[in-house]
């Protein structure tokens, strides 16, 4: 049986399984079946963002909810975290974003949020699949006057930049500040502009004009050098660099230096400490996230947890242990008590509102933030294997964990989705770390030619 879940909900190419229109309408059909309560509203709420594609899998997925007695509100094009706020805010049995992200246009996919909020748990994701797989579960469908309908609600942008603003002090202004954003033509081509024009900066757009092909189309957070351009030419204080669907964010400094997601976390982490919110003084991030960080944050009395690579890995084992805040090297930046996801609108404001009130340039924020050398190489596989499986690989690794010491780390792992295994050294010193990656890299390939 083909498999639909990932580890961020449902991707492929449009108009093939899964992302046809066929498939799409009994994936929604399932979710109805999976979501649908007894009692209540069964109302399920989808957002989208700005591929042309959107259009034809909202109504298929539309038609497959309603057609099993579930309810829709549509909201148009909005970024992920919107979707999962206003789920939660209009309590709502679900939200579902039609999205694949950093992707380029011709993908597309659907993420489903809890009514908290949250990605689905395992077991509902793996319902939800084993009956869009199978027909029969689809055998007896409710009588005429018991399908759902479809609404549009008409302010969803509205209510989700007015929260965006309510979380920072309702007396702060960034008046004074010169914003370049790049929306990459993706859901936050309104929201990230809007927000922080109606707080006062000045705010130059570029890349807000989608027009469903464009979307990702060498801009935004994975296409930094025209933003960096952009800032330096116009002398602005920060760039901002969204993704496709706006649950992450990218920044650049007045210098014109990349602020990743490491940097925003240190910065950010720090602020919370020195105000009491950083619930166990502790952070969690992923395996891929830089050593400098961890460093840093340790040296400021704050624990460093790693997960598996994955927001969702790091939003689990954020409300396992209670802690606020979280992320990815990537951008996805998670603060628990601002919203449920990683969300790039609110990361940018709250990043752009400490340069504001502590009155120091960004790049005075990142400085302190050491960035060890991490190279990372993709050694391609004839079978997608374990590495723990060829011979004296263990060995190696252990050998170049040992010259590296304290300042340094190996992670030699598979791919999750192609025969591929990645290799990852990092560490202070920049020529061992390449030479490293080199010899491992180098082995793998003898020993799997």
């Amino acid at each position: 049986m083909k498999k639909l879940f990932g580890t961020d909900g449902i991707r492929g190419k449009v108009n093939h399984f899964p992302m046809s229109p066929e498939s799409v309408i009994k994936i929604g059909m399932a979710a109805a079946l999976a979501l649908k309560k007894k009692h209540g509203r069964n109302m399920v709420l989808i957002g989208k963002d700005t591929r042309l594609s959107g259009y034809m899998i909202e109504s298929a997925l539309t038609s497959g909810i309603c057609s099993m007695g579930m309810n829709v509100i549509l909201v148009g094009p909005l970024p992920t975290p919107g979707v999962a706020f206003l789920t939660k805010t209009l309590r709502l049995d679900a939200g579902i974003v039609i999205s694949a992200s950093h992707n380029p246009f011709d993908d597309n996919g659907i993420k489903f949020f809890s009514s908290q909020g949250f990605k689905l748990p395992d077991e509902m994701e793996n319902q939800i699949e084993e009956m869009a797989m199978d027909d029969g579960f689809f055998k007896k469908k409710p009588a005429g006057h018991e399908i759902g309908k479809a609404i549009r609600l008409e302010d969803a942008k509205g209510r989700y930049i007015e929260y965006i603003k309510s979380t920072i002090p309702k007396n702060m202004s960034l008046e004074g500040l010169k914003i370049v954003v790049d929306c990459a033509n993706g859901a936050a081509y309104k929201v990230t502009p809007w927000v922080l024009e109606e707080l006062g900066a000045e705010v130059i757009t570029l890349n807000g004009n989608p027009d469903g092909v464009n979307i990702n189309e060498g801009c935004g957070s994975l296409h930094t050098d025209g933003l960096r351009e952009a800032v330096l030419a116009n002398k602005a204080d920060i760039g901002v660099a969204h993704d496709g669907d706006a649950d992450r964010t990218i920044l650049i400094d007045e210098k014109g230096e990349i602020v990743d997601g490491d940097h925003m976390l240190g910065i950010w982490a720090l602020e919370l400490k020195n105000e009491g919110k950083l619930n166990g003084n502790t952070v969690v991030s992923t395996i891929m996230s830089n050593l400098g960080v961890e460093r840093f944050l340790e040296g400021h009395g704050i624990k460093f947890i790693r997960t598996n690579v994955g927001d969702r890995f790091v939003t689990e084992r954020m409300i396992k242990g209670g802690f606020v805040l979280g992320g990815e090297q990537s951008g996805h930046i998670v603060n628990l008590h601002l919203n449920s996801t990683g969300d790039g609108p609110i990361t940018a404001l709250h990043i752009v509102y400490l340069v504001k009130k502590l009155g120091v340039p960004l790049s005075q924020l990142r400085a302190p933030i050491p960035v060890y050398p991490q190279v990372l190489e993709n050694v391609t596989v004839k079978t997608r294997l374990n590495p723990s499986n060829i011979p004296g690989l263990d060995d190696l690794i252990k050998n170049a964990e040992k010259e590296l010491a304290e300042n340094g780390r190996v992670l030699v792992r598979p791919s999750g989705t192609e025969p591929k295994i990645r290799v990852m050294v990092e560490g202070k010193d920049g020529k061992a770390v390449n030479r490293l990656v080199r010899q491992i890299s180098s082995y793998i390939k003898e020993k799997t030619a």
